[in-house]
This record gives C-alpha cells, sequence and structure tokens, in this order.
C-alpha cells in the first residue's frame, strides 16, 4: 500500500473511532466489517477507500475533521475551522488558549519523553505522539479563531 494510502486510512480509522462504531454504523448505514474496510491496513483493502458522501456524515459528527484534514495536509493546505462549530465549548479569550496549549504540549512532551526511553518509538508509541499532536494542532487552531476575531 502507498503512503499516502495509509495515511489516508489511518485518518479513517481516527475518524469512526473518533465517532463510535455504533454510532458510524447508524449514521452511514453502513455494517462494522464494511467500515472496517476503509480503514483496514490488509493488502485485500488496500485499494478501499470511504465515499465522501461518508466522510462528510460522520465528520459532521466528530470533533474534528479527521479525513479532510489529512487530505488538505496532503495537498500542502492548511484548514481553519469556523467558530460556530457544534462540538466545541467556547473558550473565553486567547489566554485560555495559550494555557490550553501549554498543556497540550506539556502532555506531548511527556508522551515523547516516555516514547523515547528505551531509544526507540514503538508504532503503538508513535501513535500516541500523532494523537497528542493532533489535539495540539486543534488548540492552535481554536487559538487563531480567537485571534481573528480580535483583530477584527
Amino acid at each position: 500500500m502507498s503512503t499516502t494510502g495509509s495515511y489516508l486510512k489511518k485518518h479513517t480509522e481516527a475518524l469512526v473511532k473518533d465517532v463510535g462504531i455504533e454510532a458510524a454504523c447508524q449514521l452511514t448505514g453502513k455494517f462494522k466489517a464494511t467500515l472496517g474496510r476503509y480503514y483496514s491496513d490488509h493488502d485485500e483493502h488496500a485499494d478501499r477507500f470511504m465515499p465522501v458522501d461518508t466522510v462528510a456524515a460522520l465528520e459532521a459528527a466528530a470533533s474534528y475533521p479527521h479525513v479532510t484534514s489529512a487530505l488538505a495536509e496532503l495537498c500542502g493546505v492548511s484548514l481553519s475551522l469556523i467558530a460556530e462549530r457544534r462540538n466545541t465549548q467556547e473558550r473565553a479569550n486567547v489566554n485560555s488558549d495559550v494555557i490550553a496549549l501549554s498543556q497540550r504540549f506539556a502532555m506531548l512532551m511527556a508522551e515523547y519523553q516516555q516514547s523515547i526511553a528505551d531509544g526507540r518509538i514503538t508504532v503503538n508509541e508513535a501513535k500516541r505522539l500523532l494523537r497528542e499532536t493532533t489535539q495540539l494542532q486543534q488548540v492552535l487552531i481554536e487559538m487563531k479563531l480567537h485571534l481573528e476575531e480580535e483583530v477584527t
């Protein structure tokens, strides 16, 4: 499987897990096995990807647009989330964003320290680092939105 395919499948899995497998089945009208094939890294499913309408339905219910974000990153595009997102709690201001950013960065560094302790980063450790990096990215996007609000 190509690196791009593998990258998209990992983000597809993150999307399904974000929504929850049962909820994803209800939202999409697809079976667990079908959803699983979309992010399976087995050779027989290497060319199978989630349809765009299914991605849209799941991302509407998710806390973050995992697949859309991955596609944008692959194209060198940066996304900016709109402030009226349904699934977020509004933070008061930029100061609280800075605090959240510091906390997330501290969690990322703690995860990195734990992962590198034996001199190498395993696949599971890399997944945890990726998850923390994604959380840090979300805080930065929210901070960017609050800064844009203050400018306008």
